[in-house]
């Protein structure tokens, strides 16, 4: 059987009513009255604006001709298809504009536009801590992609990878970052695997490349199983072999290999961040990505694929 309700004295409603007024009066006003949408403006805009200035400049040099036309024609193609993506994203979020005056998108040479990566690279690197997932994954893929131009000649700034990866704390990982580190793992395991096998088949002119690659690679299955452990996870051990994708018979599809390795690696690395808040986890994928993109490019130019320098690394 229900209980009849209490009936509500005069002073109880009053009461009720004090109360109600007193918290009104207490909401903050932002909370009273915000607009509820976000005011600022869209953090990628720099991004944007820089890759498409990039993209005019890289095209007006290309049209002049000369030695550097060609390089500048793929980065104007890689950074059109960067300014893009970024695009698609800060059209989705749909935020107020942001007042920074508009580059003029010039670059008097190839050392001008060497400058402009570098710069477009840094920019991007530094956001990927601060930004939500799925955006540090694609702002992440555009600093490779700069990477991966500069790769492309001396005049452009190529060198080594730069992803040596220090031994990361992070500690306890949330479930969905324990499993993206799994899959970089995994996809670490097969990379070194792939440049053992590939030496084989490769001339001794490339042993540098091969030896640098795989300590890379072992570097960053270490540091995954690093912090798998310390995530209370177990590390998926290593397959006794993996299949390639088509047979390895000589030195060009060894090339082709090793670029494929690359870039499943890549892919996972941007998986990782993708799946995680935590500050060092990202900076090990960034540098992860990077460095997969940076190599990836140099076996696919050696390889004679096109195009060598792939636009979002990872993507």
């Amino acid at each position: 059987m229900r209980s009849r309700p209490t009936p509500l004295s005069r002073r109880s409603v009053l009461r009720a009513g004090a109360f109600l007024g007193t918290a009104a009066a207490t909401m903050p006003l932002a909370a009273a009255c915000g607009p509820g949408y976000e005011t600022a403006p869209d953090e990628l805009a720099p991004l944007l604006a820089r890759a498409r200035a990039d993209a005019t400049a890289a095209t007006a040099l290309a049209s002049a001709g000369g030695d550097g036309a060609e390089l500048a024609e793929q980065v104007a193609a890689v950074r059109t298809a960067q300014a893009d993506a970024l695009q698609s994203e800060v059209d989705r979020l749909n935020r107020p504009k942001s007042s920074t005056a508009p580059d003029s998108g010039q670059a008097a040479g190839l050392d001008a536009l060497k400058d402009r990566l570098e710069q477009a690279r840094k920019e991007a690197a530094d956001l990927v801590p601060t930004l939500p997932r799925h955006r540090a994954g694609l702002v992440g893929s555009v600093a490779a992609g700069c990477a991966a131009l500069q790769q492309l000649s001396p005049g452009l700034g190529a060198g080594a990878a730069g992803d040596d990866v220090e031994p990361p704390q992070t500690g306890q990982l949330p479930p969905e970052s324990v499993t993206a580190v799994q899959d970089a793992l995994s996809a670490e395991h097969a990379a070194v695997w792939v440049y053992g096998l590939v030496t084989a088949f490769l001339p001794n002119d490339f042993r540098s490349g091969t030896d640098n690659g795989a300590s890379a690679h072992r570097d960053r299955r270490d540091a995954c199983e690093r912090m798998l452990t310390a995530a209370g996870a177990t590390p998926v051990p290593t397959e006794p072999a993996y299949l390639p994708p088509k047979p390895v018979t000589d030195a060009k599809s060894a090339m082709a290999l090793v670029a494929t390795a690359e870039a499943d690696a890549a892919a996972a690395w941007r998986g990782v961040l993708e799946r995680t808040d935590d500050t060092v986890l990202r900076t090990v994928a960034l540098r992860a990505l990077v460095g997969s993109a940076t190599r990836g490019t140099s076996w696919r130019k050696e390889a004679g694929e096109s195009p060598a320098a792939v636009a979002l690394p990872g993507t």
